[in-house]
């Protein structure tokens, strides 16, 4: 699969320059210098200052991925142009198929059967495509390339994807579609051996093996999180007209999430806050410290910790205090980054606080970048995790600490189920 998710050469077949269209799509996402483009529309002598051709079979050179965005009635047609090209690997786009109608399924089968009988990989149908930033890969009419990042996110909605594309960074996207040939278990086991991959986050309509999907995922050796959707009748009848899966009852796929180890999370805010802690910081115990410059904030979060069975050992030791040692460590609202850096190695070099939450509201006289960039220096420091809450409008600041991988939750009821996931079992 390394060839089809890192090809040489791709040929585009139904490529176009009409705007709003999904083939001009994929060519402005393609077109990047980083691999031989090729352009397939019968309508087209020449596309982009290149030349058009035909068919697949003109062009000379070797094909590693075909990406198909034509109407569906012609669709079998180009993949077998694809098949006497003996190209690695085809991706469809186009919809209309298991999703639509019998005959769309049954149009499907014949496709993936005659692909599977000549050894080429096939993605798809019905698929917004794939993305692999690491090696500059974007075969896909996205709206937009997402940035370099080490989550692998596998989703049965391209609109899912297009929703979270600009707020993450990402080592591996795939927009799995009908997956009528590779399938969702072989995604994950793709991404489980991709070395950019820190933790795999799944977005969930249904399965077609559920016992072949338990086990992937019980064998994955990176942590997953998943988001299932088609809880209720309704939605459950939704997805079969969606993907063509079956959503299958809830309480049964849920039960075989948390057998096979996977973190179970129900909003898309909470799967990447989730997936942020799984991948940038290491396992804890349950003793968690709390660095604080508002007295309320660290209440809050204190409650929030002892309700989810976490403990606040007492601070033992703090050097030139001028301030109550308690944990929560209220360090006042006139706290300077020398008072955070002390309070933190403080409270951080104690044995039986195994993991470090630094709050910040943010005062007239706070610095929220230099509090930020004293917090990085600490995190080389130690291996125990430190988790921020910096709140209000500090996005400079929040940016620099989860470029430097510290995650941040703006509210502290947020950092809840992430410091859940990395808990030791």
């Amino acid at each position: 699969m390394n060839r089809v998710f890192n090809p040489k050469s791709v040929a585009i077949i139904g490529a176009t320059d009409r705007e709003n269209s999904v083939g001009l799509g994929i060519v402005k996402n393609l077109d990047n210098n980083q691999r031989d483009l090729f352009f397939i529309n019968p309508n087209y002598k020449n596309l982009f200052g290149k030349k058009s051709y035909s068919k697949i079979q003109e062009i000379e050179s070797d094909i590693d991925l075909a990406v198909i965005a034509v109407p569906k009635q012609f669709v079998e047609v180009v993949v077998d142009d694809c098949i006497i090209k003996k190209v690695k690997g085809v991706l469809v786009i186009s919809s209309g198929f298991a999703e639509f109608d019998e005959s769309g399924r049954e149009l499907q089968e014949r496709i993936a059967l005659k692909l599977k009988k000549s050894n080429i990989y096939f993605i798809g149908p019905n698929s917004l495509g794939i993305i692999r930033p690491s090696v500059n890969l974007n075969a896909s009419f996205a709206p937009s390339n997402p940035r370099k990042g080490d989550i692998a996110l596998i989703s049965q909605s391209g609109g899912f994807i297009d929703s979270v594309i600009d707020s993450h960074g990402f080592s591996l996207i795939i927009s799995v579609g009908n997956a009528a040939g590779i399938t969702l278990e072989e995604y994950i086991a793709f991404a489980d051996k991709d070395k950019d991959t820190k933790v795999i986050a799944l977005y969930i309509e249904g399965v077609v093996d559920g016992r072949k999907f338990f086990n992937v995922l019980k064998s994955t050796k990176k942590p997953v999180v998943a988001i299932k959707v088609g809880k209720i009748p309704q939605s459950q009848k939704a997805i079969s007209s969606h993907t063509g899966s079956l959503a299958g009852e809830y309480r049964v796929f849920s039960s075989v999430l948390t057998q096979a180890g996977v973190v179970e999370v129900d909003s898309i805010e909470e799967m990447f806050d989730v997936a942020k802690a799984l991948a940038w910081t290491g396992l804890c115990g349950r003793g968690v410290g709390v660095v604080t410059n508002g007295g309320g904030a660290g209440i809050l979060m204190a409650d929030y910790l002892y309700n989810a069975g976490f403990e606040l050992p007492k601070i033992k030791k703090i050097d030139n205090v001028r301030y109550a040692i308690n944990n929560p460590l209220d360090i006042m609202g006139d706290a300077s980054t020398i008072d955070y850096a002390q309070a933190i190695e403080s409270v951080i070099s104690q044995k039986d606080i195994s993991a470090l939450i630094i709050m910040q509201t943010p005062q007239m006289m706070t610095n929220s970048m230099a509090n930020a960039k004293a917090i990085v220096e600490m995190s080389k420091k130690y291996s125990k995790p430190i988790i921020t809450v910096f709140m209000g409008n500090v996005s400079d600041a929040i940016k620099y600490l989860e470029d430097n991988n510290i995650p941040n939750y703006t509210d502290p009821k947020r950092v809840i189920k992430p410091l859940k996931s990395i808990l030791k079992k």
